[in-house]
């Protein structure tokens, strides 16, 4: 199974300012999140941020530097307790025609979700990313997508423990350049150079 832009939605958890000094590898991190950040945004992918108790926590690091259609502040670690999952399928399912008022009622078709697969990077591994994905995983339309080289926890004892846990329970787990080039599909897509730019 390929990931598509088009069927995708990317999700950032947590990547805030006093959290990610204490993350294993967290300038690795960040790079490979941005990187992947620029791709959606160049391919049409939609961004949703979550943070944690920003009021304590602060916001999301200045080193992501893209464009996102939803941020949600929580204090649940399950960024699901807190809308995460009203947010996708609202941004994944297309919305009527505005013909469709011209369609009789008992003919009207409802729109399906068309951005099934949740690509998430963010931390801690162990905790908010591995809840987040465990809750999407238990919801029937959805596909997880863990990007192991955009996720930290404070100990790589922790985040390894978390990629063990979220493999066993159905999560695909790819890197940040993998994603990007399911995403593009083809050395023909019209941003390939570009694409390919951010990875070199």
């Amino acid at each position: 199974m390929l990931l598509s832009a088009k069927s995708s939605q990317l999700v950032l958890i947590d990547l805030q300012e006093r959290l990610m000094p204490a993350m294993f590898e967290s300038e690795f991190i960040l790079s490979n999140v941005n990187k992947l950040a620029k791709a959606a945004n160049m391919l049409g992918v939609p961004i949703i941020l979550t943070e944690q108790n920003p009021e304590k926590l602060g916001p999301t690091v200045s080193a992501i530097d893209s464009q996102v259609v939803a941020t949600l502040p929580k204090m649940f670690f399950d960024a699901c307790e807190e809308g995460l999952v009203e947010t996708l399928r609202e941004i994944g399912t297309p919305k009527a025609s505005p013909n469709a008022k011209s369609v009789p009622k008992h003919l009207k078709k409802e729109p399906g979700l068309q951005r099934p697969a949740i690509v998430i990077a963010g931390v801690e591994s162990h905790i908010c990313v591995l809840q987040t994905a465990l809750s999407l995983l238990e919801e029937e339309d959805f596909e997880v997508w863990i990007v192991i080289d955009g996720c930290s926890s404070r100990t790589e004892r922790s985040r390894d423990a978390a990629y063990d846990r979220l493999a066993g329970a159905g999560a695909e787990l790819v890197t940040a350049e993998m994603v990007a080039f399911e995403w593009m599909g083809s050395a023909e897509h019209e941003l390939f150079k570009q694409v390919q730019a951010l990875f070199k």
